[in-house]
């Protein structure tokens, strides 16, 4: 047996003696600790990859439950939204309705007092008339005279309320025609530019010549337009500017006529009433039905009346018309009141 070198340890393995040093040096011991390493990178990354993994899917269903409530709080909320919309529109409908109902009960109430005062007092009227005529052509006094005019100017308006009111309250069924409107414009303005209550007051027409023709009651629709231009005059000053316009509405077969005035205009706490019959500013000249029969008679042809006004800058009148009266039976003439 062999003396170990000095400084060096040795282990009897049988009959051989291993040197350590030269063990730890040896291929496979190199290879062993290797695979062992790697054995432990491969369970530790095997292990931090399933780790990952778990964290991954627990991170993706907290995702996908967080996306879940955010879309059942967006439903939520927009069903919200949907249901106070509704309501809203409920309370709208509602009112409507009520607005609608109460102007119906007074129609109902309107048409009953007509039918009465037509009876009751056009009749008695008439002789009241025919009386005071025969008295004024009699009279040779000054002063009997004016006193005879007055009263007749007062059956007069009687009898104008009366006949205003049955108007509203029962208007009589429409004679549908083709109107040209350019030429229903042009001679109502013809008509009341000499009248004295346009005096100094310059009549504007701006109505396109190829507009087209629509189909409407034209003693009914003459009757508006004059009433929207003497309310206009009415309002307006020597010196001011009466205008009347019509356009065809766009992407709708429709026709929009405006009266506008430079008057005094209307103030905002009066402006809602004015088509409420009887309603007027006018003390002692006006009976308040001429707003009203004229929002009827659009009514009773599916159209619209609407009033913007600034007092101070005057007032605009907007009727709406269809071009066509649906559901009606189409006119086969052309008629145009002048």
């Amino acid at each position: 047996m062999s003396p170990c070198a000095p400084g060096c340890a040795s282990i009897p393995v049988g009959c051989a003696v291993l040197d350590l040093p030269s063990f730890f040096l040896t291929h496979e011991f190199i290879i062993a600790v290797t695979g062992g390493a790697l054995v432990l990178a491969v369970v530790v990354w095997w292990t931090t990859r399933r780790r990952y993994q778990r964290t991954c899917a627990d991170l993706a269903r907290a995702l996908e439950t967080a996306r879940q409530r955010e879309q059942e709080r967006d439903l939520a909320q927009e069903e919200l939204a949907n249901r106070l919309s509704q309501q809203r529109e409920l309370a709208r409908e509602k009112h409507q309705f009520q607005a609608q109902l109460a102007e119906y009960e007074k129609y109902a109430a309107l048409a009953q007092l007509a039918m009465g005062a037509a009876h009751e007092i056009n009749n008695p009227l008439l002789g009241i008339f025919s009386h005071l005529e025969l008295e004024l052509r009699a009279a040779r006094d000054a002063e009997q005279r004016a006193e005879l005019e007055q009263c007749i100017e007062g059956a007069k308006r009687i009898s104008a309320t009366i006949h205003g009111l049955l108007n509203y309250a029962r208007p009589g069924p429409l004679l549908i025609s083709k109107i040209h409107l350019d030429r229903l414009v042009t001679d109502t303005l013809d008509f009341l530019r000499h009248q004295p209550l346009f005096h100094g007051i310059e009549l504007v027409k701006d109505v396109p010549p190829d507009l087209p023709q629509i189909s409407a009651d034209a003693n009914q629709l003459s009757q508006v337009l004059m009433n929207l231009l003497l309310n206009a005059g009415q309002a307006t000053d020597e010196g001011g500017r009466i205008a009347v316009t019509a356009r065809k509405v766009k992407f709708e077969e429709q026709i929009e006529i405006a009266v506008s005035d430079t008057g005094c205009g209307i103030p905002a706490d009066i402006l809602p009433r004015v088509t409420e019959p009887f309603f007027t500013t006018k003390r002692g000249k006006g009976t308040g039905l001429g707003l009203s029969i004229s929002q009827s008679y659009m009514r009773s042809h599916k159209g619209d009346l609407r009033i913007e006004s600034n007092p101070g800058q005057g007032t605009t009148v907007r009727i709406t018309l269809p071009i066509r009266q649906v559901g009606r039976p189409a006119p086969e003439f052309e008629e145009v009141v002048t």
